[in-house]
């Protein structure tokens, strides 16, 4: 037994390596540089902490998330291994103390987010270190062309110049041919031995559902499963609608969103993990750094950016090896509205111009002139101000970033909080006896689910324009409700800070960023469109049509899919006694339906199972009532 197989057995009580963690490993060890293509959930990170463990000095962890380094952290340390994570909770003193026992406390792995790499006292600390190892998480993030970039990725490369004789290991569980040339390119990686796993999950059922009602068949779909779930939506808004509608069903969920208080996010990551809400609804702000292993099933109700972010979510279901279910439940109207938020996300030259030229105003900022300082910037009051788009503006910002025409340092969706902390009863009362108050209650209780449960962010410009009042009156009338004891009113300050990294110089900036700006804007959409063509394909299997996008040839049908399960139904003997047996399923909590309902909710071809809705009917064990709907027969 080598070294490696040694310290696999002692820290991660595993007798084996999958493949081909230990291929990786070896090659690690013998200082080449190396990029990992892993699935999700295949063991990247073994795969540089084992080699780590193997040799003298640090290993230099690069991460795009607090949450996802503390928990590796975390984990290592309830191994007994020495690990740090540099965040911002650390103050000076407690970030010098780090580096003094990185050097001489026998401390193994520094993990930091690339946009801490950047600062030069960071910089002179790591200079000083013994550095055997250098791996970067979510690689793909380095690549423009990919579906996470991150500017401060590109930077990374300076640690060759602090440590030239340390390799890297490059590792992510999504990245296209394009964007792993990018890898290699930004990173100046020579000699770089690449490995790639197949994305295939043979363990995941992959089906898409196309119909009228999405909340019915999501329904029908938690009945059959009872271990934990994720249901994905695109807003924040449905995000708490859906999980609200959820507990109104009897069924046990709590959500998860980037704009809950930290409180709630370690709640509901709590609640959701030790199963006493198994159903977790989120965003896509939920799952990295995730690793749950009995996740049974994967639900979008939402169309995601793209296939990359697609294939990272689903990867998240059935990690244990067991047989998983993945769901995207669509129609027309979901296409629509993903085709549509798109095109309220994508700002085009002309717009970023404007964008721009608004922001020098904002700030005072003459021709050729660049202040060395921070700006807060508050994204609603700015849009406000110069009557812009919020997400085509948010968009326009990333692109000027992406630039290096300016840093952006934000939550830039952090907002007001608030929550109602009297009755229902003493609320109507109080609205009676102050009826100023009582519109602005109305709109609150209208647009904002869950205000009586818990704090709920808010838009104080969303509520001043229904009011048709001004965001200081607003403010003011909260206040007010606050001192009176009627709910907690927490107004957030600046949700961002800005700096200029380039003096203003409107046509010669824009000019040299415009060609980039369109190629970015056009990966977008072709990043969207791909994702449509493979949900609206039900010819081709699912797994084929995912595998070729990452490039993958030698692939074959699933048979576990959507596609693969309607084409063996055809070639089959029809079995309508499975037929029947789901049917009989979907009147678990409905007591009528119509045989479009029925039909929508079911997989297989829409003549069986009316042919089978016939044979229960003859049976007698439905009926057809005065409605035209079916109804289960009631046993005497």
């Amino acid at each position: 037994m080598n070294s490696s197989q040694i310290l696999l057995q002692k820290h991660w009580n595993y007798q084996s390596f999958r493949e081909p963690q230990e291929k990786i490993i070896n090659a690690v060890i013998n200082k080449q540089n190396v990029i990992a293509l892993l699935p999700t959930g295949a063991g990247k990170s073994v795969c540089f902490q084992i080699p780590a463990l193997m040799n003298d000095g640090v290993c230099i962890v690069i991460s795009p998330l607090i949450a996802l380094m503390e928990d590796q952290v975390r984990s290592l340390q309830e191994k007994g291994l020495k690990a740090i994570a540099l965040t911002s909770k650390l103050n000076v003193e407690e970030t010098i103390s780090a580096f003094d026992n990185l050097q001489y406390g026998n401390y193994k792995f520094l993990y930091l987010s690339p946009e801490k790499l950047q600062s030069e006292f960071i910089q002179e600390k790591i200079s000083q270190l013994q550095v055997n190892l250098i791996a970067i998480d979510e690689v793909h993030c380095i690549s423009q062309w990919g579906h996470d970039f991150r500017p401060a990725y590109l930077k990374i490369a300076i640690l060759k110049n602090l440590h030239p004789n340390s390799n890297f290991i490059a590792l992510t569980a999504s990245a296209t041919p394009k964007v792993l040339e990018d890898i290699i390119s930004n990173l100046k990686l020579d000699d770089v031995k690449i490995f790639k796993n197949s994305f295939y999950r043979d363990n995941l059922e992959i089906k898409l559902i196309n119909t009228e009602n999405v909340f019915e068949r999501l329904s029908h779909i938690l009945l059959k499963i009872n271990e934990p779930v994720i249901v994905y939506t695109g807003t924040r808004k449905n995000c708490i609608y859906i999980s609200n509608y959820l507990n109104h069903r009897e069924f046990k969920s709590t959500f998860y969103h980037g704009g809950l208080p930290m409180e709630d996010k370690i709640n509901s990551i709590k609640n959701w993990t030790n199963q006493t809400t198994p159903i977790m609804v989120a965003t896509n702000a939920f799952g990295m750094g995730i690793d749950k292993a009995n996740v049974r099933a994967i639900i979008h109700m939402n169309i995601p950016n793209s296939i990359e972010n697609y294939m990272q979510e689903i990867g998240r279901a059935g990690r244990d090896g067991k047989r998983s279910e993945v769901y995207l439940i669509y129609n027309n109207n979901t296409l629509y509205e993903s085709d549509n938020y798109l095109k309220k996300g994508i700002s085009d030259v002309k717009f970023c111009k404007v964008v721009y030229r608004k922001l020098n105003e904002q700030y005072q900022l003459s021709t050729g002139e660049i202040q060395d300082k921070t700006y807060d910037l508050n994204l609603q009051e700015f849009c406000s101000k110069y009557n812009l788009p919020v997400l085509k503006t948010f968009s326009a910002l990333n692109n000027f970033e992406h630039e290096n025409i300016i840093e952006l340092y934000q939550n830039v969706y952090k907002r007001s909080r608030l929550k109602i902390i009297v009755s229902n009863r003493y609320l109507f009362e109080y609205e009676k006896r102050n009826p100023k108050l009582e519109a602005l209650l109305k709109i609150v209780l209208r647009n904002y689910g869950g205000t009586f449960e818990q704090l709920t962010t808010i838009n104080e410009n969303f509520i001043a324009n229904k009011l048709n009042i001004s965001k200081s009156e607003v403010i003011e009338l909260l206040q007010i409700l606050h001192k009176d004891k009627i709910l907690v009113y927490i107004i957030a300050l600046s949700n961002a800070e800005i700096r200029f990294l380039v003096p203003r110089e409107d046509d010669f900036v824009m000019n040299r960023i415009s060609k980039n700006i369109e190629l970015r804007n056009k990966n977008k959409i072709n990043k969207s469109k791909a994702l449509v063509k493979y949900i609206t394909n039900d010819k081709i299997c699912r797994n084929i049509q995912l595998l070729r996008y990452f490039g993958e040839k030698n692939i074959f049908d699933c048979n576990l899919c959507d596609v693969c399960l309607k084409k063996q139904t055809k070639a089959l003997k029809v079995d309508y006694k499975l037929i029947a047996k789901e049917i009989t399923l979907l009147f678990t909590d409905k007591d009528q339906l119509d045989s479009n309902e029925i039909i929508n909710q079911l997989h297989f071809d829409k003549k069986y199972i009316i042919k089978t809705l016939q044979l229960l009917i003859e049976k007698n064990a439905l009926v057809l009532n005065l409605q035209n709907k079916f109804e289960k027969v009631k046993n005497e």
